[in-house]
C-alpha cells in the first residue's frame, strides 16, 4: 500500500485537523469522505489502514469518484 493513499485515508478519518490539510487534494477528500461515512463509518476508530482495508472491500459500493482515488494511487 502507497504512503499517499495513507495519508488520504487519515485524512479522511481525521479530517479538520493539519494532517487533514497536508494530505491529499480537497477534491480527493470530498471524493471518498462520503463513501467512508456510509460504509466504513466502524472502520474509522481502527485506522489508516482498516479504513482503506473497508474502502477496498466495499469498492463496487463506493463512489465512482471514490474508486477512481483509489486506482489513482494504485489501490
Amino acid at each position: 500500500m502507497t504512503r499517499s493513499i495513507l495519508l488520504i485515508a487519515a485524512a479522511i478519518v481525521f479530517s479538520g485537523t493539519a494532517l487533514a490539510q497536508s494530505s491529499g487534494t480537497p477534491e480527493e477528500q470530498a471524493a471518498c469522505r462520503a463513501s467512508v461515512k456510509r460504509y466504513c463509518a466502524q472502520a474509522i476508530q481502527g485506522g489508516d489502514m482498516v479504513v482503506l482495508s473497508c474502502l477496498q472491500q466495499n469498492r463496487p459500493r463506493i463512489s465512482k469518484a471514490g474508486r477512481q482515488v483509489l486506482l489513482k494511487y494504485g489501490q
